[in-house]
């Protein structure tokens, strides 16, 4: 059976982001010292873990996805990275570079979503079918579709409602070619906010789908995902 794993950055990494981006030049560049930040709180136990661990990469490796090594995995993600920068320009989709074996989307809510629905809104099927297009041009990684909600409403009415929007997005996925044996999906409901629930704004950003893009690598490969 797959072992279920709690993802426990992603308000740090929303707080103070892992790269930035330079809308005039274009460049990322790494942001140390937010990165600093978030490996001094979580203490570097977390980071860059692949959902699932052993039995989820030999699942995808049984599969005939094949695994990357060595210095192949930052090139490979470099290359996958700057392609969904270009496709996602403008689309309201953040792009977040994580580390060098993994890549963070962000999908708010008001773009997805409309309220209270768990299903996904006509206007972004366009972008999510450009992501598509992305994971199946670079199939050597897995895809982690993390549900998130804000406070409003009862916690098991949240994290059910969290639960649908990730399986929706990652069926979403799936209809569009990417296998079954790389999607994880996962709600949080409520429990992981990155803004203040007390405001409009904060509840509209905390409203979200995460996709986390990993490398499939063998274990023990420098910069693999670790279990």
């Amino acid at each position: 059976m797959i072992r279920k794993f709690v993802i426990g950055l992603s308000a740090l990494m929303f707080a103070a982001g892992c790269t930035t981006f330079d809308p005039v030049t274009g460049e990322r560049t790494p942001n140390r010292t937010a990165n600093a930040a978030i490996i001094g709180a979580i203490g570097g136990a977390a980071l860059g873990t692949l959902a699932g661990g052993d039995d989820r990469r030999n699942a995808a490796i049984g599969a005939g996805i094949g695994a990357l090594a060595g210095a192949g995995i930052g090139a490979y993600m470099d290359n996958q990275e700057e392609t969904l920068r270009q496709r996602l320009q403008n689309s309201g989709v953040t792009v977040t570079r994580v580390n060098d074996s993994q890549i963070l989307l962000n999908f708010p809510a008001a773009l997805t979503f409309e309220f209270d629905r768990s299903d996904i809104s006509p206007g972004f099927q366009p972008t999510i079918a450009q992501v598509s297009a992305v994971l199946r041009d670079y199939p050597q990684t897995t895809v982690d579709v993390f549900g998130h909600t804000d406070a409003v409403g009862s916690d098991a009415y949240n994290q059910q409602l969290s639960e649908r929007r990730a399986q929706t997005v990652a069926g979403i996925f799936s209809q569009n070619g990417i296998q079954n044996a790389r999607l994880y999906t996962r709600g949080f409901g409520k429990t992981m906010p990155i803004a203040d629930n007390s405001t409009d704004y904060g509840r509209a950003q905390n409203r979200r789908v995460e996709v986390f893009i990993s490398a499939l690598c063998q274990p023990g490969t420098q910069g693999c995902p670790r279990r």
